[in-house]
C-alpha cells in the first residue's frame, strides 16, 4: 500500500499548488473587484466608498495575510462567499456541479460504448472498408470545434427536424423525460472529440497488442479468435486507453464551458467564466480549487485502476 500512500501526498500536494496558484494569478488580473461592483452605467464610483467596500471584503490586507486567511477557511471546509451577491460559494458550487458531472458522465458513457468497440473492430479489420470509414470520421470529428458542433446540431436537430429542444435545463425530478432530451445534444457534443481519441488511441493500442508473442502463441495454440480479443487484446491494449480517457474527462471539468453556453446548460464552467469576468475572487479559488480535486482523484482512481489492470504497477 506505500504506493498508494505515496500518490495520496503527492495528490494533496498538487491541490495544493494550483490552488496557491490560482490565488496569487486572479489578484494579477487588471481590475478591482470594489469598483466594479460599485460601477454603474460606465461612471466611476466614489473613491471613499470604493475604500470602504475593500475594507468590508477584505481586500485592503496584505496579499499574504488574505493568502493565509483563505487558505485556512478552506482547510475547514468554508469556500467564502461571492463578492456579487453574498451566495457562499459552497452553495453555488454544490448547484452546478452536479449538472456539469452529469454532462460529462454521459459523453463519456456515449464515448465509450461507441469508441471500444469500433476500435477493436477497425484493428482486426485493418484496412478494410470499415476501418478506413471509422478512421475518416474520426478525424473529421477531431476536426470539427466543440461549438461548431453544437451549434449544428442545434441547426439539425432542433430547427430543422424538431426532435429536441435547441437548449435549456429542467431537473430529472420535475420532468425525466424532458431531462434526457436536454441532455442528449450536449452530451453527443462533447462525446463526438472524446469518442475520436478514444477509438484512435484503442486502435492503435490493439494493433500493437496483437503483435505481441504470446497473442501469436495463443493463435498456434487454437484459441479462439473471439476470447483472444476479449481476455488477451483488450485488456492489455486498455493501458492506454485509460491514461488518455481520463485526461480528457480531466480537461473536461473545466472545459465544458462552450457547450454550457450553446445549449444553455447551468453547468460550472458557465460559472466560473462569469466569476473571472466579475473579479469574484471567492468563487473563482472555490471553483478551481473543486475542479482541481476532482481532477487529482480522478488521476489517483486512475492509478488505482492500472493496478488492477497491471499488477505490475504496485511494485514500481
Amino acid at each position: 500500500m506505500a504506493w498508494l500512500l505515496h500518490r495520496v501526498v503527492v495528490a494533496i500536494l498538487l491541490v495544493w499548488v494550483v490552488a496557491s496558484i490560482v490565488f496569487l494569478a486572479i489578484r494579477l488580473v487588471p481590475g478591482d473587484p470594489a469598483t466594479l461592483l460599485l460601477s454603474q452605467g460606465g461612471m466611476a464610483p466614489d473613491p471613499g466608498a470604493v475604500a470602504a467596500l475593500r475594507a468590508q471584503l477584505g481586500l485592503d490586507q496584505p496579499v499574504w495575510l488574505q493568502y493565509l486567511s483563505v487558505l485556512k477557511a478552506a482547510l475547514h471546509g468554508n469556500l467564502g462567499a461571492s463578492l456579487e451577491d453574498g451566495t457562499p460559494v459552497v452553495s453555488a458550487i454544490l448547484q452546478r456541479l452536479p449538472r456539469t458531472l452529469e454532462l460529462i458522465g454521459a459523453a463519456a458513457l456515449i464515448a465509450i460504448l461507441a469508441a471500444l468497440p469500433a476500435g477493436l473492430a477497425a484493428a482486426t479489420r485493418r484496412g478494410g472498408g470499415f476501418d478506413r470509414i471509422a478512421s475518416l470520421l474520426a478525424a473529421i470529428a477531431l476536426a470539427i470545434p466543440v461549438f461548431v458542433a453544437g451549434t449544428l446540431m442545434v441547426l439539425v436537430f432542433a430547427q430543422w427536424l424538431r426532435w429536441v429542444p435547441a437548449g435549456g435545463y429542467v431537473p430529472l425530478a420535475q420532468d425525466p423525460l424532458r431531462h434526457l432530451r436536454l441532455l442528449a445534444m450536449p452530451a453527443l457534443t462533447i462525446a463526438l472529440g472524446l469518442s475520436a481519441v478514444t477509438f484512435r488511441m484503442t486502435r492503435a493500442a490493439a494493433l500493437e497488442v496483437a503483435q505481441k508473442d504470446y497473442i501469436r502463441m495463443a493463435r498456434a495454440k487454437g484459441v479462439a479468435p473471439p476470447r483472444i480479443l476479449l481476455h488477451h487484446v483488450l485488456r492489455n491494449a486498455l493501458m492506454p486507453v485509460v491514461t488518455v480517457l481520463g485526461l480528457q474527462l480531466g480537461s473536461l471539468l473545466g472545459g465544458t464551458v462552450l457547450v454550457e453556453y450553446v445549449f444553455n446548460w447551468p453547468g460550472l464552467s458557465g460559472l466560473l467564466v462569469d466569476a473571472v469576468n466579475a473579479r469574484d475572487y471567492p468563487e473563482v479559488e472555490g471553483i478551481v480549487l473543486v475542479i482541481s480535486v476532482l481532477f487529482v482523484a480522478l488521476n489517483l482512481l486512475m492509478d488505482i485502476l492500472y493496478a488492477v489492470l497491471d499488477p505490475r504497477v504496485r511494485q514500481r
